[in-house]
């Protein structure tokens, strides 16, 4: 006995058959590519499936096979599942297998009116999918949406007749067809310039299209299928769709994520939740840099994360060379002669040159040429000065610096001053992405922004305690600020609110400097006068990580743009701490490392 869709054409590109009310399977003897196969054994059907048990016989009384094999109603959600299975098995070209589950699930892949469609289009029958849309204007929430399929299919037409050389015909479909719509006007001038293309090449190129075929008529269905409810054709690709979704989630919600995101399910397991180990984290200690002889106040990378520059109460500011390879660094250059100390580092643009900053005392400024060693600028406006914060417009050309005794210049790269901002006391600096707008933190706990140009300011961020230092996201859209008595706060400077207070670190009246790292920014690293390196993810206010090892108060971190696992700290304890993922361990040692929180290096 067979199944109310049993009678349908098999070799139709897609089966949508109601299925057997029963749940009847097929006695058409066809061999399925699920394993399954029907056979029939003296008339009674047998399936013969991997566990090689076989159904008894049916009983001479129909009605108890009816009983026995009657499933219960799938619900909505069942038979939405079901459908994304077909579709996808579908798309892999396993029709045979999407015939058996419909007809067993008694479900149907897409509305037969859609299926129609579907064929028309894909064959170029398009006056016979002209006449489809009538059918399914009936199912569509907004019919006015006819027009705009419509317009779509006559698009195609168009295009196709072109490139077969049928002028008149595709000047006929313009005229006749496009025109009356009255849709889209502007859209049917660019087409008819398009009569002009001497070949094919060119009017793909004029058309960015792809040409008459299987490609730009799925491309067409996609666009077509976006004005037809689920219920009557699936999203394309739907299944996929929501696997990468989920996918997606669960990196965001993966506390340690800090790898390059790869948009395809090919590099990732369905079968397990995503979940990155700490150990893949830097919160181990890879090495430590003992070449200073005092504090170290400050530690960044260059911009192209091949080279990290450290400044210490020693007078130095010493190069250290990055191998991308083995994350090992490696002494290039020590830099003498800042006689106050260097408390503030900043990279040109294209990592050519270094500025060094001072403390509150120091009048002076050094630009350094990276590559030679040599000073190129040594600047100074007064000895009543105090340049202590200093930032590089976008351009590489120009500069800004200034300190908390009102100074507030920006400069060219041989120290000449070129502009002056009178009675600013400034604690730190930021030039943003416009090569205009100059944040500075002042005195008076606030950021504010500077136009150079036009001599205009604006107050941006307002804090109750004084601002010791900022740093600012590459998007320009936040800032990371380390708030004395406070911590570490996040802003956002275009909505001008206070967005998370990181908790943990120990934070007093010490100039700590914290930065944002990882891929994509996804994370906070701050330094802390307990002696520890704190993170945190960017959404997150509780640390993931506390990182243990230095002795004495930690200045600095800077996190490496380019190399995610790389994280940098500068100590009161005259070190510097490399920090990257736990190292090479078998098994047995690997879940026996402690955690970051508690790792003592």
């Amino acid at each position: 006995m067979q199944g109310d869709g049993a009678g349908q054409d098999q070799d139709s590109e897609l089966s949508c058959r109601n299925g057997a009310q029963n749940g009847e399977s097929s006695s058409t003897g066809e061999a399925h590519s699920n394993g399954l196969e029907s056979v029939t054994n003296n008339g009674n059907t047998v399936n013969n499936n991997n566990n090689g048990v076989s159904a008894p016989p049916e009983s001479n009384n129909s009605n108890s096979t009816v009983d026995t094999r009657k499933k219960k109603r799938l619900s909505q959600c069942e038979e939405d599942v079901i459908r994304l299975i077909g579709q996808h098995l579908h798309d892999l070209g396993l029709n045979q297998t999407v015939d058996l589950l419909m007809q067993e699930s008694g479900c149907r892949l897409e509305h037969p009116s859609a299926t129609k469609f579907r064929n028309h289009v894909m064959e170029g029958e398009w006056d016979k999918a002209e006449s489809d849309l009538n059918e399914l204007k009936a199912l569509m929430h907004s019919p006015s949406a006819i027009v705009r399929m419509k317009f779509l299919l006559l698009q195609q037409k168009y295009l196709e007749y072109l490139e077969d050389g049928k002028v008149l015909e595709a000047l006929q479909v313009l005229r006749a067809e496009l025109t009356p719509l009255k849709y889209n006007t502007e859209r049917i001038h660019i087409l008819s310039g398009y009569l002009m293309c001497s070949h094919a090449e060119d009017l793909q190129a004029k058309a960015e299209w792809e040409g008459k075929g299987t490609a730009s008529r799925t491309k067409l269905l996609d666009k077509l299928q976006t004005y037809l409810p689920p219920s009557v054709m699936l999203p394309p690709r739907r299944l996929q769709t929501l696997l990468k979704q989920a996918v997606e989630l669960q990196r965001e919600r993966c506390l340690y994520h800090n790898t390059k995101l790869d948009s395809g399910l090919d590099s990732v397991s369905l079968l397990l939740d995503h979940a990155c180990s700490r150990k893949q984290f830097p919160c181990y200690t890879q090495q430590i840099l003992t070449e200073h002889c005092n504090e170290v106040w400050f530690c960044k990378f260059s911009n192209n994360g091949t080279k990290l520059a450290t400044g210490s109460k020693d007078t130095t500011v010493i190069l250290w060379h990055v191998d991308t390879e083995t994350q090992q660094l490696k002494l290039m250059k020590t830099l003498e002669g800042h006689a106050y100390g260097v408390s503030y580092l900043a990279w040109s643009p294209d990592d050519a040159y270094l500025i060094a900053c001072g403390p509150d005392d120091c009048s002076e400024l050094w630009l350094w040429n990276v590559q030679t060693g040599e000073l190129r600028t040594k600047m100074s406006q007064s000895h009543e000065d105090s340049l202590t914060s200093v930032a590089w417009n976008p351009d590489g050309k120009r500069f800004v610096t200034g300190g908390q005794r009102g100074q507030f210049y920006q400069c060219d790269l041989d120290g000449n001053l070129l502009d002056s901002w009178e009675g600013v006391r400034v604690q730190c600096l930021w030039c943003l992405n416009d090569g205009r707008t100059m944040l500075a933190s002042d005195t008076h706990q606030r950021i504010r922004g500077y136009n150079f140009e036009d001599l205009t300011d604006r107050n941006i961020v307002q804090e109750d305690h004084p601002i010791m230092s900022f740093t600012v996201s590459k998007n320009g859209r936040l800032a990371l600020l380390n708030v004395a008595t406070q911590g570490v706060h996040l802003w956002d400077l275009q909505d001008r609110v206070l967005v998370r207070k990181y908790q943990g670190v120990t934070q007093g009246f010490y100039t700590i400097h914290s930065g944002f790292g990882g891929h994509n920014e996804d994370f906070i690293a701050s330094g802390s006068e307990d002696h520890k390196v704190y993170i945190w993810h960017r959404r997150s206010e509780l640390p993931i990580a506390e990182l243990t090892g230095h002795t004495r108060t930690v200045n600095c971190v800077s996190w490496n743009p380019v190399l995610p696992g790389l994280l940098a700290s500068a100590s009161d304890d005259g070190t510097v701490r490399i920090w990257g993922p736990a190292p090479f361990l078998d098994v047995q040692e690997a879940d026996g490392l402690n955690d970051c929180s508690s790792m003592d290096s």
